[in-house]
């Protein structure tokens, strides 16, 4: 609520907790909190009214006095804060207690004794009492109660409205939309009688964000379809609505042709239900519900949509995910692509493109479409304040005016107006937390984690009971990303949000807001004349090489610079009150280092950022930051943490994953009892540092990567200590061993892993999968790479039955036939050929990467069919072909990818084909060779087989093919080079070594390995057998397009 009142948020239970009687304030100063307590809680609950009407339709009275009360908060919780840290300066220990603000008062009790201590405390008290006296009398004088209810009370014309009196010639890249959104209503059909399955009635959501034409498109579809029902109505909703209003505007629609509806204006909730429930009984209608906001509104005016088996169809538009879910099915509508983009541009300021009279201004009509990002709303904005100028005025006029500025224009005010529906639409705890992310660059990357910690330590997120501060602001995150508010990005892996960005529509209104409320202050490269800083609370510095020294910055309280000159920065010794100092990629190097010995004047900071800096060495000082909550040290050049770390008993998150060779593991790490989140690049094995790892029993997430190789007593100590942390929700574990992987499995054997782990990874952990893995105890678990030596049939069965497995990143063996109802929630994953997938297997599978040896293939005689089953996969959109060549023919090769390529035209989804082929193909020369050498061997028959009947069929050993070999054992030559070119299982027979004197042995041909054993795909016997591949180890090939990113830093390139 920090954008609506400030910081009286935290600072009214401080204030609470100071009246407790144990803390034994003097008489005076005791008297003078509490009467600041009640004026506060008085004047707290005057602000949340004056947050609930936009800015723009308050008395500037009222805007002065709550933008001074917000002033004076900031104030007074800086004089309690410093005091705190006073106390908490005067003991040698730190705070363990679960109460931190209760422990610290506690240990207040002493410091009231000492005369200076006493006298400082009461004047800051006797001095902030008198300036709220001052502020409260203005609010009695200015009657701003009144003010606000007469605010509240004005209505002005929604501009939405006009999208619903466009001609069709003004709509712009509509067409697909629609024909989409009314195939999806008809189910297809087009005029005439409704089939049976028509029958029922079905509703259909719109969701986009505000601008991107729902009214308009759902206002399309419904004059297209309008003429098939017998009653129509199209109703705006809008924020904070009359449900009894848009009752009688849905009546006065669908009972325009009844002669005798009545005065509707008399008619309550209930009678307004009940006569369009009778109007409706026996009528197929098509209502349009328009912009709905909260579901409350929608459960009511939805009793009066009767499902009456008469081919109905109800359409809504919103803006937020939880609405159009519960509304019915889902059309998500989509921005402009860049043809449209540019039509609608060049429409709306000429006419057409082939009007436009400066010829083709590509290169500046490329850079504004580019900042629109396919928003209708966004695109016709900018037109409009390039209408009439002329090209080589458009640069400047595209750089100097967004679309939160002051600028006249009617499009301009209509846009700021629509966005500002979605933001005093938000929860006063989301307003924050959005105009926070106006620290950020335009088009800036923004880490999920990153952004959720700075929420934690600017004082955003509540505690809940039971709920972690990091949980609460992730469920934070997820209501901004479901409000359309931010654009979800996922980036370190493929269907998981870990990151988000901000249109820019969005960036420049909360810039402004920002702005208005001394939220934040904004420099960057292009601001020529610097702001006075001393009132601002937050600054950040973007991209600026100008000289920002000897500034004096006493109520500063967030520093953010991000790709900043070090020039460009003020020296820590300016800032007095710091909580928030993050420096992300700022051009530090040997030469500009940034000194970091003033911590010592930065006791209140809570997060210190200091990603992708020169940065090699951290002062001892920092130990002193008891109230420190997040370290991120990623990408820096750090090699040794400081002991005095061990004292930040309030540290919750610690990145020390560094540039280059591992960190030095400290000792120490289990006194840091707060962490829940550890991610580590570590340079030894030492076994003292996994022993302390199992005292940090709040870990949600650890991530753990050794540059040396660990031995049995690491392996040991680091499974008991893992035992240890139950609260695990993401575990990943990278490291190289000195053993066998079979030894290592007995440690695992006695781990149990928590039921909310939701990650995992381990490389390099296992001979086979460990017993623990299986669906009962890993519940959660929604995406897993895990390498495994033997990867059986039992252990597919095991992660088929994973009811929440998103990714698997593990490489599923050839041979194996997927039943109905196996891998239910599965969206991306790896599969060695041969396969087959039957019709209910892993239904909601989008994207999948198959792995296939030619060579192998041909060996086995295989039939290429299974290739066909791909078509069983109904929700695929992307697959992602690797055809192994090693060995093989040209012709096989071509067989091969053709098979492939059938497969994807014929599924109903037409998926992006990625077809790679890697390995040497087989020389005329190898053919030769091989050939004379079967001659010279004595080779046993092999057992007959049949070819699979279908008009898919195909079989790379075909009888008429010249390249084809006998039904006898096939002999191989393989180098070493050629085995570490083949990165899959190999369905070929033992190699015959041609230098051995020994008489060839017949070689058995290997049982493919069966999930449900399904007729062989070579063959029309079950006894059919296979090839050997005893001992070849499973890999998931080069996997370039799915492989799973591991970058911990924007920039930074994949982890192994």
């Amino acid at each position: 609520m920090e954008v609506v009142t400030g910081a009286m948020g935290s600072l009214l239970p401080k204030l609470g907790e100071l009246l407790v009687s144990e803390y034994k304030l003097q008489k005076g100063v005791k008297e003078d909190v509490e009467s600041l307590e009640r004026e506060m809680k008085s004047m707290n609950a005057a602000l949340v009214k004056v947050a609930e009407v936009p800015r723009d339709q308050l008395d500037n009275q009222v805007i002065i006095w709550a933008d001074e009360l917000r002033e004076l908060s900031y104030d007074m919780e800086d004089v309690v804060d410093n005091f705190l840290v006073y106390v908490k300066g005067s003991e040698s220990d730190a705070v363990t207690d679960s109460n931190k603000l209760k422990g610290l008062m506690v240990k207040m009790t002493n410091l009231f004794t000492k005369g200076k201590t006493r006298h400082q405390i009461a004047d800051a008290m006797r001095d902030i009492k008198n300036r709220a006296q001052e502020v409260a009398d203005r609010h009695n004088r200015y009657r701003v109660d009144d003010a606000v209810a007469n605010a509240a009370g004005k209505h002005k014309v929604d501009p939405r409205l006009l999208a619903l009196y466009k001609t069709q010639k003004e709509l712009v890249g509509i067409e697909d939309a629609r024909n989409e959104l009314t195939n999806m209503l008809t189910d297809g059909v087009g005029d005439g009688d409704v089939p049976k399955k028509q029958h029922m009635m079905k509703m259909v959501s719109i969701l986009g964000p505000g601008g991107l034409g729902k009214t308009t498109l759902a206002k399309a579809v419904y004059d297209t379809l309008q003429t098939q029902f017998e009653c129509t109505a199209f109703v705006p909703v809008g924020r904070n609505p009359e449900v009894k209003k848009v009752l009688r505007d849905i009546l006065l629609e669908v009972g325009k042709k009844q002669e005798h509806i009545g005065d509707v204006a008399i008619l309550d909730e209930r009678q307004l239900i009940n006569i369009l429930q009778r109007l409706l009984e026996n009528a197929r209608y098509l209502i349009v519900i328009d912009d709905i906001w909260d579901l409350e509104a929608w459960n009511i005016i939805k009793c009066a949509l009767l499902d009456n088996n008469h081919g109905s169809r109800v359409i809504t538009t919103t803006r937020i995910l939880d609405v159009a879910t519960n509304t019915g099915d889902i059309y998500k509508l989509k921005p402009l692509s860049h043809h449209l983009s540019e039509e609608l541009f060049y429409t709306r300021l000429f006419g057409g493109k082939d009007k436009c009279p400066f010829g083709q201004p590509a290169e500046v009509s490329d850079k504004i479409l580019q900042k629109c990002g396919g928003v209708p709303l966004a695109i016709i904005t900018i037109a409009s304040l390039l209408a009439g100028k002329p090209m080589e005025d458009w640069s400047k006029v595209f750089n100097s005016i967004g679309f939160g500025s002051g600028d006249s224009n009617t499009d301009v005010e209509n846009t700021r107006k629509i966005l500002l529906f979605s933001y005093y639409d938000l929860p006063y705890y989301l307003r924050s937390c959005l105009l926070h992310m106006s620290v950020y660059p335009e088009d800036y990357l923004i880490r999920k984690d990153k952004l959720i910690w700075q929420w934690v330590a600017e004082g955003f997120v509540s505690e809940e009971p039971g709920v972690s501060l990091f949980e609460t602001g992730e469920r934070y995150f997820n209501e901004l990303a479901n409000r359309s508010m931010i654009q979800p990005v996922e980036y370190r892996q493929p269907y998981t949000i870990d990151a988000c960005r901000i249109h820019d529509m969005v960036l420049d209104m909360i810039c402004l807001l920002s702005k208005q409320q001394n939220f934040v202050t904004i420099l960057d490269s292009n601001e020529k004349n610097i702001p006075s800083p001393c009132n601002a609370r937050r600054l950040a510095v973007q991209n600026r090489a100008v000289p920002l020294t000897n500034m004096s910055m006493p109520k500063v309280r967030s520093w953010y610079a991000i790709m900043c000159d070090p020039n460009a920065l003020p020296s820590l010794s300016n800032f007095q009150v710091l909580r928030v100092l993050d420096m992300e990629k700022c051009g530090f190097d040997k030469d500009h280092p940034y000194h970091l010995e003033h911590f010592r004047r930065l006791p209140q900071l809570r997060y210190l950022g200091l990603k992708g800096t020169y940065i090699s060495k951290l002062p001892e000082e920092i130990g002193e930051l008891k109230f420190l909550q997040t370290l991120d040290l990623r990408s820096t050049y750090i090699r040794e943490l400081p002991e005095s770390i061990g004292l930040l008993r309030q540290l919750k998150c610690l990145h020390a994953d560094v540039n280059g060779v591992g960190i030095t593991v400290p000792n120490w790490i289990g006194n840091l009892t707060s962490l829940e989140e550890l991610h580590l690049n570590a340079a030894d094995k030492s076994c003292i540092f996994v022993k302390e790892l199992r005292k940090l029993t709040e870990l949600r997430v650890l991530f753990c990567r050794l540059t040396a190789d660990v031995d049995e007593c690491w392996m040991k100590c680091f499974v008991e200590s893992l035992c240890n942390l139950r609260k695990i929700q993401v575990l990943g574990l990278y490291f190289s061993l000195t053993q066998p992987t079979s030894e290592l499995d007995d440690y695992w054997k006695g781990y149990e892993p928590p039921r909310q782990l939701r990650d995992l990874c381990i490389q390099h952990g296992f001979s086979r999968v460990p017993a623990w893995f299986n669906c009962s105890l890993l519940p959660n678990l929604s995406s897993l790479d895990m390498e495994v030596g033997d990867f059986g049939e039992q252990d597919v069965l095991n992660f088929g039955g994973l009811p929440e497995l998103t990714c698997l990143w593990n490489a599923i063996p050839g041979g194996m036939e997927f039943p109905d109802g196996a891998f239910p929630k599965l969206r991306i994953c790896r599969v060695h050929a041969p396969f087959r997938f039957l019709q209910g297997s892993m239904q909601s599978l989008e994207s999948i990467y198959i792995i296939v040896h030619v060579r192998a293939l041909k060996d086995a005689s295989t039939d290429l069919d299974f290739i066909g089953s791909l078509g069983d996969l109904p929700s695929v959109r992307r697959v992602d072909a690797q055809i192994g060549c090693n060995g093989a023919s040209a012709s096989d090769i071509e067989k091969v990818k053709a098979a492939v390529r059938q497969a994807i035209d014929t599924h109903p989804n037409r998926p992006t084909l990625h077809l790679d082929a890697y390995g040497l193909p087989q020389t005329d020369e190898e053919k030769s060779d091989l050939e004379q050498t079967k001659q010279e061997l004595l080779v046993a028959p092999c057992l007959d087989h049949t070819t699979s009947v279908g008009t898919s069929a195909q079989l790379i050993n075909d009888n008429n093919d010249e390249e084809e070999e006998s039904d006898s054992v096939k002999t191989e030559q393989k180098s070493d080079h050629e085995d570490e070119n083949r990165p899959g299982p190999h369905l070929t027979e033992s190699s015959v070594d041609i230098a051995s004197t020994s008489p060839p042995v017949p070689a058995q041909r290997q049982t493919w390995r069966r999930w449900a054993w399904f007729a062989c795909l070579n063959s029309g016997s079950s006894n059919s057998a296979a090839p050997s591949t005893a001992g070849s180890k499973q890999c998931g090939g080069s996997g370039q397009g799915m492989g799973r990113q591991e970058a911990e830093d924007d920039s930074e390139a994949a982890q192994p």
